[in-house]
């Protein structure tokens, strides 16, 4: 029988967050900063997902910090705290949600339905925020080390923010997720009529500096894009240089597991590019998992919540043109 892979080493303790639990919304862990001047509504979101705390650190330090809004309003969620609450340090894998995966709910059916969960519960509180934001940065880390990615949708208007923003982030564009809908996808954000700008980063593995490092890089890198704090704002450190990102990937299949034994050919860490189609990239139950095209992307592989149904590697290919810079 497989055995689930040893937990990466905790580069960074998880956050001291109570905090944080009281606010003057009465909503909680729910933290508004509002400038006297109108501008764009700002939603950053943290801990979706219970054991990724690299984002909730640098949420925690922009709080502390103090940092007020140019214009418009800056509001900070934790949002699966419940989830969070059972995180261990001897298995930091096993606090990903109570109930369900929170960034999988956002359906209006299931948000106005009957159904009851943890995270639906929460995801029920924070609605209005999701609602009222014009801008969403939701901060995730992930399973394996793995450089940088900005997932945006497959709109233009996404992609472009995110290439604008010069960091070293891989821009990822796909169709989200088959098995229930995304916050960065829900309502407005999701309407290519719209005008709403919803990024998810993946800063890297869960609990390495790095990955605090590069949260707090985008988030300040967010907050300057869509015009609610000036350059000149950010606090010394948080910014990483400028880099011209590479093109775009998107996304264009999904590997998914058939069976416990699904193996990788290789240590993949995502970003490799298989030069010819038909490589075999992994083995599942016996039979091979080949590329489908020449220089096939691979984005996010890993195995660690392996089971039959979950997606083990994306694949995509890079786009010729990226959209223009909004």
């Amino acid at each position: 029988m497989r055995t689930s892979p040893p937990p990466h080493p905790l580069q960074v303790p998880a956050p001291e967050l109570s905090r944080w639990a009281a606010s003057t919304d009465g909503v909680r862990y729910v933290h508004e900063r509002v400038a006297d001047t109108e501008g764009p509504e700002v939603l950053i979101t943290a801990l979706v997902h219970g054991n990724e705390y690299a984002g909730a650190l640098a949420l925690d330090s922009f709080l502390r910090g103090g940092l007020q809004p140019r214009r418009g309003r800056i509001t900070a969620v934790f949002c699966n705290i419940s989830a969070f609450a059972t995180f261990d340090p001897q298995s930091p894998d096993s606090s990903r949600f109570v109930d369900e995966d929170f960034n999988r709910v956002w359906a209006p059916a299931q948000l106005d339905g009957t159904r009851r969960s943890a995270e639906l519960a929460r995801a029920r509180e924070i609605r209005p925020f999701v609602e009222r934001a014009t801008h969403l940065l939701d901060l995730h880390s992930m399973h394996e080390p793995c450089a940088p990615l900005l997932v945006t949708g497959l709109l233009p208007r996404n992609i472009a923010f995110a290439q604008s923003l010069g960091t070293a982030s891989q821009v990822v564009a796909d169709q989200g997720h088959a098995d229930g809908v995304r916050m960065r996808d829900y309502g407005h954000f999701g309407d290519a009529a719209g005008s709403g700008i919803a990024l998810l980063l993946e800063a890297g593995q869960h609990w390495e500096l790095s990955s605090v490092q590069t949260s707090r890089n985008v988030l300040m890198r967010f907050l300057v894009r869509a015009g609610v704090l000036d350059r000149s704002d950010v606090p010394f450190g948080w910014l990483l240089p400028d880099v011209s990102p590479p093109a775009p990937v998107e996304v264009t299949h999904r590997v998914v597991a058939r069976s416990m034994e699904f193996e990788f050919a290789q240590d993949f860490r995502g970003g490799e590019t298989i030069r010819h189609a038909g490589t075999s990239i992994a083995h599942d139950a016996g039979e091979p998992v080949r590329t489908p095209y020449d220089n096939c992307v691979l984005v996010m592989p890993s195995i660690r919540q392996l089971r039959p149904g979950v997606t083990t590697v994306r694949l995509g290919r890079r786009m010729l043109a990226a959209p223009a810079v909004v």
